[in-house]
């Protein structure tokens, strides 16, 4: 992903907690916001209860690469907030709870929403 498309602001932070609708399952909560851009921004919030510093990490390093495949719709602001479970998970089970929280939030491009319903 490039810089462009984090969000880093904690302003920007701020915004999709208070002002964005979520979705949850039992390893991820998916806040989205409108940004009105033209590219989808993302930002991710692992806290210390999931682990030590190498787990916190893998399982960004694993969302930034789900999403780097996963094409969405643009103009979206969209935080991740990883729960304790995740951090046991692996990349399939962590690209399925992705994909279930963005087809939910209809955040999916239409050419990928038709290869998920094929898939699931």
């Amino acid at each position: 992903m490039r810089r462009e498309e984090y969000i880093t602001k904690s302003q920007q932070y701020a915004l999709v907690y208070n002002e964005g609708s979520s979705w949850a399952n039992s390893l991820i909560v998916m806040k989205a916001l409108p940004n009105w851009l033209a590219l989808t921004k993302y930002g991710f919030s692992v806290g210390k209860r999931v682990g030590k510093a190498v787990t916190r990490n893998r399982v960004k390093r694993l969302l930034r690469e789900i999403l780097r495949l996963i094409p969405l719709k643009p103009g979206w602001d969209i935080i991740f907030i990883v729960r304790t479970g995740a951090a046991n998970a692996n990349y399939t089970t962590l690209k399925k709870s992705v994909e279930a929280l963005l087809f939910r939030a209809q955040l999916l491009a239409e050419e990928y929403e038709g290869i998920c319903l094929k898939v699931n």
